[in-house]
C-alpha cells in the first residue's frame, strides 16, 4: 500500500491502516526523538522517549486527525519527510518548555538578519538595559514561534545546527533554489515580525 492510500484509509478511521501507519513510521519517529535530544545535548530516558512518542501520535490523531490532514505532499515531499519535521519541532518545543532557551552570542541568522550578539548587550549593563534585552529576546522567540513548521525546521537545522542547504534539500524533497528562496522568505518574515514589535534586525 503506497503512502497516499495508507493516509486516505487512516483518515477514514481504518484501524488496520492505522496499525500499519504506526508500524511503518514508529522507528523513524523514535530515531528522530533520540537524534534531537542528542544534538541538543539533553539526556533522554526511555520513559520520556515513550511519552514523547505517544504525544506525537496523539497529536496526529486528535480532533479527527486534524494534524495529519495538514499533510499535502507539496513539492513531492514524502509523508516520512513531513513526519520528520513534525517530530523535530515537537521535540524542540518540548525542550524549550522544559528549560529556558540558551543562545550563543555568536549565533548567526545569516548575513541578512544580523548576529545575535548585536542584539544582546554586554554583561555590565544597568537594570533597564537588562529588561530591554529580555524583552527583545522574548519578542524574537515569539517571532520564531510564529513561523510555519517547515520554516522552524529550516531555522533549527541550517542556522542553529549548521546542516547544509543541500542536505536539507534532500530531506525536504525540493530543489536547492527552492530551499534558498525559503531561507530568504524566512529571514524576511523574522525581520518584519521583529520590526512590527518595535525592534530592528540589521
Amino acid at each position: 500500500m503506497d503512502e497516499q492510500e495508507l493516509l486516505r484509509r487512516c483518515l477514514r478511521h481504518d484501524k488496520g491502516a492505522w496499525d500499519e501507519f504506526v508500524s511503518r513510521y514508529s522507528r523513524l519517529i523514535y530515531n528522530y526523538i533520540h537524534s534531537v535530544f542528542r544534538v541538543k545535548g539533553s539526556s533522554l530516558s526511555q520513559d520520556t522517549a515513550a511519552d514523547i512518542f505517544q504525544e506525537i501520535f496523539l497529536n496526529l490523531t486528535k480532533e479527527n486527525f486534524r494534524k495529519l490532514r495538514q499533510f499535502e505532499g507539496r513539492n513531492n515531499a514524502s509523508l516520512a519527510s513531513w513526519l520528520r519535521i513534525i517530530t523535530i519541532n515537537f521535540c524542540l518545543d518540548y525542550l524549550r518548555k522544559a528549560k529556558p532557551p540558551l543562545l550563543s552570542l555568536d549565533e548567526e541568522f545569516g548575513n541578512e538578519a544580523g548576529v545575535l550578539k548585536d542584539i544582546l548587550p554586554g554583561r555590565r549593563i544597568p537594570p533597564d538595559a537588562e529588561l530591554l534585552k529580555q524583552d527583545r529576546l522574548r519578542h524574537l522567540f515569539e517571532c520564531i514561534d510564529s513561523l510555519s513548521t517547515q520554516d522552524r525546521y529550516l531555522l533549527e537545522m541550517h542556522i542553529y545546527q549548521g546542516i547544509s542547504l543541500d542536505s536539507l534539500r534532500a530531506s525536504l524533497g525540493i530543489s536547492r533554489s527552492a530551499v534558498d528562496m525559503r531561507k530568504l522568505r524566512l529571514l524576511k518574515r523574522l525581520k518584519e515580525c521583529f520590526k512590527g514589535k518595535g525592534f530592528q534586525l540589521d
